[in-house]
């Protein structure tokens, strides 16, 4: 299989397998995983979802090169835009919260599908890398312009213009990932937190999750009116007794947290 599929719970765990090849992403694993995520996302036991590589080395090296080169006919099907067939749209599109575990290098297609998930944790081995302007292909799946937005112009040129590797800590400080834990606990961290987005009841997940990528897509006028139309049609049909419960469950959660 080039794509595992575990469950913990709630939770899935789907993990590109290619470790011998950097989790590559060739042809087939491409059309594996987007066909995974959908599943997934139709899966109504699955609330949230841990996107992750097999070994250490890699989360994935990117578009297989070597295949590539030997061949460019594919190269257009990967940035079809149905979610079948692109993984970056499946992910995108996934109304589950996606968490990227960062195991290793994330390079060029690679560093696209991590910035597709919602959250990113980065193990102590994870490095970061657009070598988009190396290799001579233009990015496809959204680099150019949600790095921009994550880590600020300035930075995502350098990046971009230089085909330069950052590591983990470089990563956070730039607040490209949520945190950096050592390899080892890094699939535990990511599924506990995929577990407690798990808990929160799934339309609203789902829901929220939209609103907040819809928002940013627009202009901050745009996006607070957008806020406005959703909270007015939601809030309406909520009932005094479900707020009065959920918040009792609130505050007894906030006291395990202190």
């Amino acid at each position: 299989m080039l794509v595992n599929l575990d469950r913990h719970g709630a939770v899935a765990v789907v993990t590109l397998n290619r470790p011998e090849a950097m989790n590559a992403l060739s042809a087939a694993l491409r059309v594996e995983l987007a066909r995974t995520m959908c599943e997934v996302d139709a899966d109504d036991g699955v609330r949230a979802v841990v996107l992750t590589g097999a070994g250490q080395r890699a989360f994935t090296a990117g578009l297989d090169l070597k295949e590539l080169g030997a061949d460019t006919s594919n190269l257009g099907a990967a940035n079809a835009q149905d979610a079948d067939r692109n993984p970056v749209k499946a992910v995108e599109q996934c109304r589950k919260p996606v968490i990227g575990a960062i195991n290793g290098v994330a390079v060029t297609g690679g560093f696209e599908l991590a910035l597709a998930c919602d959250v990113l944790i980065a193990s102590e081995n994870a490095r970061f890398a657009d070598t988009h302007a190396r290799v001579g292909i233009m990015p496809g799946w959204g680099l150019s312009q949600k790095l921009s937005r994550m880590i600020g112009i300035s930075r995502a040129k350098e990046l971009s213009l230089t085909g330069n590797f950052i590591g983990a800590e470089q990563a956070h400080a730039w607040g490209l990932v949520n945190r950096v834990v050592p390899a080892d606990e890094l699939l535990p961290a990511a599924i506990a937190l995929a577990q407690d987005m798990a808990t929160i009841e799934p339309d609203m997940a789902s829901t929220y999750k939209r609103l907040i990528d819809e928002g940013y897509a627009l202009p901050m006028g745009e996006a607070l009116a957008l806020e406005t139309r959703v909270s007015a049609e939601r809030n309406g049909t909520v009932r005094a007794d479900e707020v009065e419960a959920r918040r009792r469950a609130v505050m007894d959660r906030g006291r395990g947290q202190a």
